[in-house]
């Protein structure tokens, strides 16, 4: 059935996140503090939430100001303006109120729903996005790494490399973001620190995913297990639950 057309001086109503349920763990590893931050916000005027996860780059109170003040500040604009505008909104935001070089951090946000349902990414560094959609387990982002640039260029770096970022929150130049848009924004939904993900490989996440646990219960899951095969980082998920209508 097809729907009628909008007046010309009449704005289409937002695609709304209804039935849609999340929740974040965050533990701290064997680190002096938990660097890690989550986030979310929806705008009331679009109707779109944002989530975000961001990773402090260092174990000090600098890296842990820098990683909340910016996944507060990527949630709120990210969900006025995308994903790309909430990274760069909150660069302004640690160059304004966190001056000191040390401070920052690498993060990742997922906005939906936007056009045609679909979700909206960017991000800078190595926290990551997974969409599951019930078949498949989707790693939507590519990890900013020595060890991946390496990769991508058919060469094997060193196993050092992989927690070496070239892009954070502070330094990113704005055609340096990552950005990606998936074809729909039903499914789940995760976003992960690296204390996460470089300690359950994609089968792990997966097999995680696929259980049908809450949004919280699955979150946890994922970073109890991180933490139980070694883990010393400090591990945060967030786990976003939409149905299909």
């Amino acid at each position: 059935m097809c729907s009628a057309p909008v007046p010309e001086d009449q704005e289409a109503e937002p695609i709304r996140l209804t039935g849609a349920t999340w929740e974040s763990v965050s533990r701290r590893g064997l680190r002096s503090v938990n660097a890690d931050a989550a986030a979310v916000a929806t705008d009331p005027v679009s109707g779109r939430t944002a989530f975000v996860v961001a990773d402090g780059i260092g174990d000090h109170l600098s890296a842990l100001r820098a990683a909340r003040t910016a996944a507060t500040i990527a949630a709120r604009a990210g969900a006025e303006h995308g994903a790309r505008a909430g990274i760069l909104a909150a660069q302004r935001e640690l160059h304004r109120e966190l001056p000191q070089a040390d401070a920052d951090c690498v993060l990742v946000i997922a906005v939906l729903p936007v056009a045609d349902g679909q979700c909206d990414v960017a991000w800078v560094g190595d926290c990551r996005a997974y969409r599951w959609n019930g078949r498949v387990l989707h790693q939507i982002t590519t990890d900013h790494t020595v060890a991946e640039f390496w990769r991508a260029r058919g060469q094997t770096p060193p196993p050092r490399l992989n927690h070496l970022v070239t892009t954070s929150v502070r330094t990113v130049r704005p055609g340096d973001i990552g950005l990606a848009v998936t074809g729909a924004s039903t499914g789940r939904l995760l976003l992960s620190t690296d204390g996460v993900h470089k300690k359950l490989d994609i089968v792990a996440v997966k097999a995680i995913l696929a259980e049908a646990n809450s949004a919280a219960v699955t979150a946890d899951i994922l970073v109890d297990s991180a933490l139980r095969l070694g883990g010393t980082d400090n591990t945060t998920a967030l786990v976003a639950d939409r149905p299909a209508r």
